[in-house]
C-alpha cells in the first residue's frame, strides 16, 4: 500500500471520527433543548390534559356528521369534562348533518354546557350550529350569518346543441329530472324548488328563533336574508353575544362556572377506528360521491356561504 493511500484512509477516519462526535454533540444538545422546553411546557401540557373544557372543532363544508357527534359523545361521557366549546370555523354545508349536529348539540347542553367560538368563518350551516349553543364568541372580524338555502344548477343545452350532444331520459314522475343540463328549467319546476327551499329556510329561521328569539334585536325574517356580517355588526344584532377569541372565550367559560386549578383547553378527537381494506374503499367512494355532488348540476339545497 502506498504511502499517499495510506494517508488518504487516515484523513477519511479523522473526518468520519470529527462527523461523528460533531453529531453526538448536537444529538446531546436537541436533547437538552427538548428537555428545557418539556420543563418549561409542562404546567401548559398539563393544564390541557387535565383541563375541565373540551374543545371540538368543526371546519370546512359540512358534509357529515358523524365525526362531529362522536366527540359530542365522548365528552357527554367523560365526567372530568364539564363543558364544551365547539370551535367553528366552516362555511356551512349540506342540510341534513347540520341538522343532526343542532340537534346533539341542543341534547347535550341540557346535561353539559355547550358554547360556540367562531374563527374566521361561521356562517350558513356554521352559524347553524353555533346557534344551538347557550352562548357565543366571535372575533371582530369574523364572517358569520349568511342565514338562508341555496341550490344551484345550470343549463347547458346549447353547449350540448353546439357539441351535437344528443341526451336521453327515461322517467317515471314528472320532477324526477329536475336540473337535467340537457334543457331549461320549467317554470313549474322553478316554483316547485323554490317552495321546497322555502321550507328548508324556515327550519333554519324555526331552529335559531327557538334559541336566540329574546336575544335578537331585529326580526329574525330581516336577519335572515343570506347576508353576511362581521363580527361585530352580529353582535349588535344579537346573532352573537360576545366578541372575543378561542382562549378569551374559554377563560371567561373557566371564570363563570368557578373551575379550579390552572386555565387550559383538551382538544378532542374523533374516536380511532381500526383502518380496514373497506374503510379505504368508503372513502374512496364518499370522495367521489362529493366530487359529482360538485360537478352535478342538481345538487341539493345546502347551507352554505359562497364569498
Amino acid at each position: 500500500m502506498s504511502r499517499e493511500r495510506s494517508k488518504g484512509i487516515v484523513g477519511i477516519f479523522i473526518l468520519v471520527t470529527v462527523l461523528f462526535f460533531i453529531f453526538i454533540m448536537f444529538a446531546f444538545f436537541t436533547i437538552f433543548k427538548l428537555k428545557d422546553a418539556d420543563d418549561l411546557g409542562s404546567d401548559l401540557l398539563d393544564s390541557q390534559k387535565k383541563s375541565p373544557i373540551a374543545v371540538i372543532t368543526i371546519e370546512n363544508e359540512i358534509r357529515e356528521s358523524r365525526k362531529v357527534v362522536e366527540q359530542l359523545l365522548i365528552a357527554e361521557e367523560q365526567k372530568d369534562i364539564k363543558a364544551i366549546i365547539l370551535r367553528i370555523d366552516s362555511p356551512g354545508g349540506a342540510v341534513a348533518p347540520t341538522q343532526e349536529i343542532y340537534e346533539e348539540v341542543r341534547r347535550i347542553d341540557k346535561i353539559k354546557p355547550i358554547y360556540a367560538s367562531f374563527g374566521s368563518v361561521a356562517a350558513s350551516g356554521g352559524y347553524y350550529i353555533g346557534a344551538a349553543t347557550r352562548k357565543i364568541w366571535a372575533s371582530a372580524g369574523t364572517l358569520t350569518g349568511s342565514i338562508g338555502v341555496i341550490m344551484q344548477m345550470a343549463d347547458l343545452s346549447e353547449l350540448f346543441k353546439f357539441a351535437k350532444f344528443k341526451q336521453e331520459t327515461i322517467k317515471a314522475g314528472r320532477y324526477k329530472d329536475i336540473g337535467n343540463p340537457g334543457r331549461p328549467m320549467t317554470d313549474e319546476e322553478r316554483a316547485y324548488l323554490t317552495e321546497l327551499l322555502a321550507g328548508t329556510h324556515k327550519q333554519f329561521m324555526d331552529d335559531i328563533s327557538a334559541v336566540r328569539k329574546d336575544r335578537l334585536t331585529k326580526d329574525i325574517a330581516e336577519l335572515a336574508q343570506g347576508q353576511i356580517f362581521h363580527g361585530t355588526e352580529a353582535k349588535a344584532f344579537g346573532l352573537v353575544d360576545e366578541i372575543g377569541g378561542l382562549w378569551e372565550a374559554g377563560r371567561a367559560i373557566h371564570k363563570e362556572l368557578k373551575f379550579k386549578g390552572k386555565f387550559g383547553l383538551r382538544y378532542l378527537k374523533p374516536a380511532r377506528t381500526k383502518f380496514s381494506l373497506n374503510d379505504l374503499l368508503q372513502e374512496g367512494e364518499d370522495t367521489l360521491s362529493f366530487i359529482r355532488q360538485k360537478v352535478s348540476p342538481a345538487s341539493g339545497p345546502a347551507y352554505l356561504y359562497q364569498p
